[in-house]
């Protein structure tokens, strides 16, 4: 029997125009990834429902066969009967529950996996229209909501069952009972089915507006320190006020259409059961049925509540999870970026790059040639063409227009993960981790000449504990320009054939600056790299300079050359 995971669909899904499938299409194949122990719990739930459903058959045989004939060795082997289906039945509930509950939790997990592996993936897309608090609360909320789909089929299954059981036993007892259960029950599932619609679109409100406020929520503690520096903590509250409010507005809705449904379901349900025990009373009082048979009739009359409950439970986790995974699948079927590409990368990469007519936002139409080996300083009088330079070298985005090869490849035509083991781009706001400050430099403890190089060797020396100590999150614990620096020396000790580096000493002082600049020149000696800045310090290492100007290379040349032959360039880099 095959195992289906939810990362192993995203594999066959993840190419470019493959249609997205229904959240109904995730729970099916939620259930099928965790057949094995769906099947053994509600084999085991079967069970337990089919000895619930016997107890009241048992205690109407004993009054008919012992108590009514006073007959004390019968009353004795009845009740012993009674003891083993108890036993029985504590049994089957333990193990029934504990594999329902297995198979769900290691569902929601499996799609946790597979959400994040495709949030992660080097082609991206999945964060298209989402903040990352909405991606956590997906990865959370709504997968442990479509985990326990697996649960709530094993005790559906349970729950017929248990109906069917009864439903043979009335009719043994009396056909008019057994024909009233076994009719009123689909007219009863298919009222609860209708009563869950609603239940299912406010629930997907409510998710929606949950995934939302803690995508806020977590922007604002992000950015508190700037927040507290421009004096609008004021009007982040007010946004996160507003925003949760609508957020608590919507759960408030789907909590009033659950509690409305489950309050007609079970008024439904009772009625239900009424009707059983009127038509079960009305035989007996005919003579139709032993005294006995109206004790098991109105025992099972009232053992129908369960199942008919466990039924109202059932549809409203089928309203919620189908919300839940409709917003899972949209996730995981996210185009991506950029598709990925079949072409090996070149051997040896030599890290000569090369742009032709590449036109992306602010980029236009610019040609430019990197040699293998060289340093070369790239500045900008517009700085949204040079992010736009910086997602295409680094494959985050293919041009509009134009083509970027490495050492003769076009980039498209490379898997953007492959692509990025030779090809590393340094984004300025990259990001620390929780962590030592040697996990967050990587290379297995060989980066001292990195950290040399990057200037956060002295940064390592002011720590108490040295490269072991540990770091928060986002690297709050050191100053901003502690946290460039150990960026830089992460991205150095990666060691790639080609690293682009975008403004990597803008929070450290002059002094620093020019001894990063020297540094990282000696470092970088017959490596590719390129210095995407305004910094005249690390420009003048740079063995060629390029300006970007309306989009275009307006200018080339060495930084001394430009600075007094080139009145743009010197107003970008000196002004």
């Amino acid at each position: 029997m095959g195992c289906w995971s939810p990362s192993a669909w995203y594999r066959r899904v993840r190419g470019v125009g493959t249609k997205a499938p229904s959240g109904r299409v995730v729970l099916l194949r939620t259930v099928r990834g965790r057949r094995r122990d769906v099947a053994v719990g509600a084999v085991l739930g079967a069970g337990h429902q089919f000895g619930e459903a016997l107890v009241p058959v048992i205690i109407g045989v004993v009054i008919d066969r012992a108590v009514s004939d006073g007959d004390g060795r019968a009353l004795f082997g009845w009740l012993a009967v009674l003891a083993v289906v108890y036993v029985g039945l504590s049994l089957s509930f333990r193990f029934g529950a504990r594999a329902g509950e297995r198979a769900a939790e290691q569902a929601a997990h499996d799609l946790r996996i597979a959400l994040v592996r495709r949030v992660l993936d080097p082609g991206g897309g999945a964060e298209r229209g989402h903040l990352p608090g909405e991606l956590a609360n997906i990865a959370t909320e709504d997968a442990k909501r479509v985990g326990a789909v697996d649960m709530a089929v094993m005790t559906g299954i349970s729950a017929l069952t248990g109906l069917l059981v009864s439903a043979v036993a009335l009719l043994r007892v009396s056909v008019p009972l057994g024909l009233v259960v076994l009719l009123g029950t689909p007219l009863l599932l298919w009222l609860g089915h209708l009563l869950s619609k609603p239940l299912e679109r406010r629930s997907e409100a409510e998710q929606e507006g949950a995934a939302y406020a803690s995508g806020i929520a977590a922007d604002l503690v992000a950015g508190l320190r700037v927040l507290k520096g421009i004096g609008a903590q004021a009007a982040a509250v007010e946004r996160y006020r507003r925003t949760s409010r609508a957020s608590l507005g919507a759960t408030v809705r789907a909590a009033r259409a659950e509690a409305w449904q489950s309050g007609v379901v079970l008024t439904l349900t009772g009625v239900f059961i009424a009707l059983v025990a009127l038509v079960g009373g009305r035989l007996a009082a005919a003579g139709d049925i032993t005294l006995g048979q109206l004790v098991s009739a109105v025992g099972l009359a009232l053992f129908l509540l369960g199942p008919l409950e466990v039924f109202a439970w059932v549809n409203a986790e089928f309203a919620q999870s189908r919300a839940s995974a409709g917003r899972i699948a949209a996730v995981l079927s996210a185009e991506p970026d950029v598709p990925p590409g079949g072409r090996a990368l070149p051997e040896p990469v030599l890290g000569g790059l090369r742009l032709r007519g590449v036109t992306l936002g602010a980029l236009r139409d610019a040609d430019l040639d990197v040699r293998p080996g060289e340093l070369l300083g790239v500045a900008s009088t517009d700085p949204a063409a040079a992010q736009a330079l910086l997602a295409c070298l680094g494959r985050a985005t293919d041009p509009e227009a134009g083509v970027v090869e490495l050492d003769g490849v076009p980039l498209p035509e490379l898997d953007p993960a492959r692509l990025r083991t030779v090809v590393l781009v340094a984004a300025h706001d990259a990001d620390l981790f929780e962590g030592t400050l040697a996990d967050n430099l990587g290379g297995a403890g060989e980066y001292d000449r990195a950290l040399a190089a990057a200037c956060a060797d002295e940064v390592a020396r002011a720590l108490p504990q040295g490269t072991a100590t540990e770091v928060t999150e986002g690297g709050r614990s050191l100053s901003g320009g502690q946290r460039q620096r150990v960026a830089l020396a992460r991205a150095l000790v990666a060691d790639r054939p080609v690293l682009v580096v975008h403004d990597p000493t803008t929070a450290v002082d002059a002094v620093t600056e020019a001894r990063i600049a020297c540094g990282l020149r000696e470092h970088r000696r017959g490596r590719t790299t390129l210095l995407v800045t305004n910094s005249p310090a690390l420009l003048s290492v740079a063995d060629r300079v390029v300006l970007l100007d309306g989009g275009r290379v307006a200018a080339d040349g060495a930084h001394g050359d430009l600075v007094h032959g080139a009145p743009t360039y010197r107003t970008a880099v000196l002004a």
